[in-house]
């Protein structure tokens, strides 16, 4: 095992992790700004803890005091995976997004089966933190064999990883195994000097798949288990060195489950994720909209001082400023939809600040909740219809702009979709160049037409791209060249169809 670092801790806590440091007050440094002058430089640590198939519905519902004082002294994020055909909602697909703060379509697995994995290029936190700080000491410690085991389809977290625990909880087996991983992890964490570390317990999915997610039995697992989160949580606290050393905790899940057990498909309940998390910068008590599991890997990775550069996480500590996402107070509860729940506040038609939406070619009638450009949310989305590729938006973030003529078709209507957004007027330099970027999400067929266009100085708009095939969940840059003269700059989003598929927009940023 390599020697730490001095000035530098990393811990990667799971669900259980979390919750131990929360329940046990594990304190962060207050930061530079609130420390004397004279004090010691603190080691940065991040502890990742994981928990098979958690619900966080349930978690709150269930006698689990260090889950919950992790939700109380820190930061608590629902967040909603992908479907089939990117991924199933299943165990290797999510751990795998954790761990290496990709997407499926990135890192490849699909399945439980791993086929199609490619950690080469996409590695595990851990052994990123390895190869671009190889001083600085990673454990992991997993039950489910390919999380850390090389005799399995992974291993998810690579040989690379300084120290790995593997044990085979298949079965009534987490029941037991599940200790077993606490208290060699707790010796660990009390008594070795892990920068970076992941425990995994995975008692609680085969509670859900037991017994359903609905039962007496699944909230009693979830109590065991935030016990072993303690364990975790009070080994870090009693460290020698504890008070020189600034650690994040976060804990997170892999899938939901549905009342009566199981998970894979693309319900709510089966897609459902969290992040919890506590440490320097988190406020206590605070709750946000806009993290996604990627999230994990990157806020490890930031905390220790670790590039994530190429991944599809955001480090939590980085601020929310896409306007959409100011949307969110003011979004409704559904009008003419029918299969999204009745007290799901989740769509508007009004445009934040200095946006627009030009809705005069727009046939009149059709589904209100889809009439032109609409601002939206995953969980209100993507029930309008399930299993039409709705699900896989991971990449936009709380609110996000959607034109949907699929959904707007299934009401009477007049004429066809034909819908504009229009981005406010941003200021350019003449004979410059800017990059337009936003992340998007398109399912094409034909006899629709998805563009973007530019105009400047109030010009007619000219085309700059247009969509002819699906473009899946993307991240878009655009190079726009400035023309001379031209002091600013204006950005449309037609979306034309009737009857066809959708075409989602966010975080449109000029850069």
């Amino acid at each position: 095992m390599s020697p730490a670092l001095p000035g530098r801790r990393v811990i990667t806590v799971t669900a259980a992790c979390a919750a131990l440091i929360a329940a046990s007050a594990l304190a962060t440094p207050a930061g530079a700004a609130d420390a004397p002058a004279d004090a010691p430089a603190t080691t940065d640590k991040v502890l990742v803890i994981g928990l098979d198939g958690a619900v966080l519905d349930r978690v709150k519902a269930a006698n689990a005091p260090y889950l919950k004082g992790l939700m109380a002294q820190g930061l608590t994020a629902k967040s909603t995976l992908y479907a089939n055909p990117m991924a199933a909602t299943s165990s290797g697909p999510g751990w795998s997004t954790i761990a290496t703060g990709v997407w499926p379509d990135k890192h490849g697995v699909k399945d439980n089966s791993f086929t199609g994995k490619n950690y080469t290029a996409y590695p595990d936190f851990l052994t990123r933190i390895e190869n671009a700080e190889p001083a600085l000491n990673t454990y992991a410690a997993a039950d489910w064999e390919p999380i850390t085991s090389t005799d399995q389809n992974g291993p998810i977290f690579s040989a690379k990883v300084d120290k790995r625990l593997s044990l085979k909880g298949d079965r009534d087996g987490y029941h037991t195994e599940d200790p077993k991983i606490a208290a060699a992890a707790s010796a660990e964490l009390r008594d070795q000097n892990p920068d970076a570390a992941f425990v995994y317990f995975g008692d609680i999915d085969h509670a859900g798949h037991t017994y359903g997610a609905a039962s007496q039995r699944y909230l009693d697992t979830i109590a065991e288990s935030d016990a072993l989160v303690g364990r975790l949580l009070t080994a870090v606290q009693n460290r020698p060195t504890y008070a020189q050393e600034n650690w994040k905790i976060l804990v997170t899940t892999d899938h939901g489950h549905t009342d009566a057990g199981g998970h894979g498909g693309s319900t709510l309940q089966e897609r459902g994720t969290f992040v919890l998390a506590k440490g320097a910068g988190i406020p206590a008590g605070s709750v946000r909209d806009d993290v996604r599991l990627v999230d994990v890997a990157a806020t490890a990775l930031a905390h220790v001082g670790v590039s994530a550069t190429g991944i599809d996480g955001v480090p939590l500590g980085a601020p929310d400023d896409d306007p959409f996402d100011t949307l969110r107070p003011n979004l409704r509860a559904r009008v003419d939809e029918t299969g999204i729940p009745a007290g799901a506040k989740g769509f508007t038609h009004t445009p934040p600040a200095g946006w627009s939406v030009d809705n005069s070619k727009m046939g009149t009638g059709g589904v209100t909740e889809w009439a032109g450009w609409a601002f939206a949310t995953d969980e209100f989305w993507s029930q309008a219809q399930r299993d039409q590729w709705r699900e896989l938006n991971v990449r936009s973030r709380d609110v996000f702009a959607v034109a949907d003529s699929d959904e707007w078709d299934d009401k009477s209507h007049t004429g066809s979709f034909d819908s504009t957004l229009i981005t406010p007027k941003w200021a350019v330099t003449g004979g410059t160049t800017k990059n337009l970027s936003f992340q998007t999400h398109y399912r094409h067929e034909a006899g629709q037409t998805a563009q973007v266009l530019v105009s400047y100085n109030g010009a007619a708009p000219t085309v700059v791209k247009s969509y002819t095939a699906d473009a899946v969940a993307r991240s878009e840059a655009l190079t726009l060249q400035v023309p001379a003269g031209a002091t600013d700059v204006q950005i449309r989003f037609r979306y034309s169809g009737s009857n066809n598929w959708f075409w989602t927009v966010d975080n449109v940023k000029l850069g």
